[in-house]
């Protein structure tokens, strides 16, 4: 009798471990919205969509949606005659866009190119590989709805004062390990932190008066760092 409960016993040790270790999925890549006027933004972006239309996309967070701010300017000399499409909104992680491009925000348009850099406000709570996993799910999402649409994902922008500070350094993490996601033909990665650094790698209130957020120069770096590259994307014609 000893002998038949050896077997079962046995297994279950081994289960035991396992199960111990299998843990719920982290919130950066949990689709989840908010409330009030996050709402309201995000239902305008679904109503501008169904219009079609669309030839760029930049999906992001404040520092995409201040495109509408201190890069209002920049905007319009850059993408204003190029169908190009905000849907940044303050205050966003990438479980959040991932609950948007879930939810209308890709309805009824096909971009030739969208623009991606989220990850930032994610840096307080979550660790890189967390982040980069819901970047990740991002771009997955992209792939899937819009397989005819080119990516051009940035790395998350610096932040704070100095190379010291720990959000940015979970930031330099988080992009070492997206940057993989680049496959030369659907998927491009591109970083221009160091365009908005000093030579000594300090971050000056001129660029990002808060150490975070942009100034029209910093929006202005922004744009010209990445034109060439998009540009392409878009298959622009050189004149």
């Amino acid at each position: 009798m000893k002998r038949h409960l050896l077997l079962p016993l046995f297994v279950i040790s081994l289960l035991i471990p396992v199960a111990s270790q299998a843990a719920e999925p982290h919130d950066a890549i949990k689709p989840v919205p908010r409330e009030g006027g996050w709402m309201k933004r995000h239902e305008s972006f679904n109503k501008r969509v169904a219009m079609g239309d669309a030839d760029v996309v930049f999906i992001g967070d404040s520092i995409t949606q201040g495109w509408e701010g201190r890069g209002k300017g920049v905007w319009e000399k850059f993408y204003g005659e190029r169908k190009a499409v905000n849907l940044g909104i303050g205050g966003d992680r990438t479980q959040h866009v991932i609950w948007r491009l879930d939810n209308g925000n890709l309805y009824n348009i096909t971009p030739k190119a969208a623009v991606i850099m989220i990850g930032t406000n994610n840096s307080g709570s979550n660790t890189p590989e967390q982040i980069a996993e819901g970047v990740t799910v991002i771009v997955k999402q992209l792939r899937e709805k819009k397989p005819e649409t080119k990516i051009l994902l940035l790395a998350v922008f610096p932040r704070g004062a100095n190379k010291d500070d720990s959000r940015r350094q979970v930031n330099e993490k988080t992009n070492a390990i997206f940057a993989k996601l680049d496959d030369g033909k659907h998927v491009h990665y591109l970083d221009i932190g160091e365009k908005f650094l000093e030579k000594d790698g300090t971050l000056t209130k001129e660029i990002m008066p808060d150490l975070l957020h942009l100034s029209e120069k910093g929006y202005t770096i922004w744009a010209e760092s990445i034109e060439e590259k998009l540009s392409a994307l878009l298959g622009e014609k050189k004149s």
